[in-house]
């Protein structure tokens, strides 16, 4: 649970978008320098069993140490330190939906070689793979409640 004594540090919106500029734009420059949007490289790195290259590990454990130890300190906030109110973090619910979930992204990721993030990098720069796997991630996006919807009415009736 958030820890109760956090001060809440008020800061001009403006301060915020910066901040929010500046860690997107360090983002989307380290997808571009680890080769992240570089779909042959992200599936050299999902293929274990042909070609692999583990170079990702590396980009893979940069996230991931470093964010150990930010949600440990994090979790015993109430508010971040620009003033933004920290979500109680609830136990994730293990069902369905998840893991369809996570196999379809997993799926998508190696069929592709893009997820989200590098997506949108990529086509930052000019990919028109990026793009063409946003607009189809949007379409999937709004066509998922419907395909949804439809789906629970034909069990239900």
């Amino acid at each position: 649970m958030a820890g109760q004594n956090a001060s809440t540090v008020k800061l001009p919106l403006d301060l915020r978008d910066l901040v929010a500029f500046v860690a997107g734009g360090l983002f989307g420059a380290g997808l571009l320098v680890s080769g992240m949007i570089d779909t042959r490289k992200v599936q050299g790195w999902l293929d274990f069993f042909g070609d692999w290259d583990p170079t990702l590990a590396f980009v893979l454990g940069g996230a991931v140490l470093p964010m150990t130890f930010v949600w440990r300190i994090a979790e015993r906030r109430c508010v971040s330190l620009l003033g933004t109110p920290i979500p109680d973090r609830s136990p994730a619910k293990l069902d369905r939906a998840l893991v369809t979930g996570s196999l379809m992204f997993g799926a998508g990721w190696g069929l592709v070689g893009l997820c989200p993030g590098p997506a949108l990098a990529s086509f930052a720069i000019g990919g028109w793979g990026g793009a063409l796997f946003l607009l189809a991630m949007v379409s999937g996006m709004v066509l998922a409640p419907m395909v949804a919807g439809w789906l629970s009415s034909r069990t239900t009736s």
